[in-house]
């Protein structure tokens, strides 16, 4: 069976949990809280010597880490990754859009706001306020245009993007001014089998 090496508010996690859930694949969930260094263990480095969560394990024992190539390798062979030449390299440009100009900025905002961590690092906030609000824009201007990010139809770019920003407004940005993400919102969170981020 595959094991999931997690850490529930993680939204990096919360999408290979959506994923697998989506796909209807069964797992075995280990929690390991980020916060009291358990993902800096010798065993657990010896699986991710990056020491991060989300981290994979496979049933012949090998593990893959980082979030999204973990949904690309789920996603293989199954609709939510598009057959299409173009339209997957369009899917990787978006997933890496969310790990370069997305992520390190909402997903990194809820964190220090959930651990405790603004006033310490007051300082860095406005760049990450500004970067975060500029990536927010991007992805207005293309729900604009289209239902989903990548052939009009739901993928894990979607699912990348969905993760952090569904709950953007933990980290204090607030949704209101983009009528199109919360369109896109709405319609990714009435797929089948969608799982809050509370779920494990």
């Amino acid at each position: 069976m595959l094991r999931l090496y997690d850490y529930l508010e993680s939204g990096n996690g919360y999408k290979v949990r959506l994923l697998l859930h989506q796909l209807e694949l069964p797992f075995e969930r280990v929690e390991l809280d980020i916060l009291k260094g358990e993902t800096r263990t010798p065993a657990f480095l010896a699986k991710n010597p990056n020491g991060r969560i989300p981290t994979l394990e496979l049933e012949d024992g090998s593990c893959l880490p980082e979030s999204n190539a973990i949904l690309w390798y789920l996603a293989e062979g199954t609709p939510f990754l598009p057959a299409d030449r173009l339209a997957r390299a369009q899917a990787l440009s978006w997933m890496c859009f969310e790990q370069y100009s997305h992520e390190p900025n909402i997903a990194t905002l809820r964190f220090w706001t959930h651990a405790g961590f603004l006033e310490q690092r007051a300082a860095l906030v406005p760049g990450k306020r500004e970067a975060g609000t500029a990536a927010l824009g991007v992805m207005e201007g293309q729900l604009a245009k289209h239902r989903f990010f990548v052939g009009e139809r739901y993928s894990i770019a979607d699912i990348a993007l969905y993760a952090y920003t569904h709950v953007a407004e933990e980290g204090g940005f607030a949704l209101g001014p983009y009528p199109a993400i919360r369109a896109w919102l709405a319609r990714v969170a009435a797929q089948p089998r969608h799982i809050p981020i509370t779920r494990a």
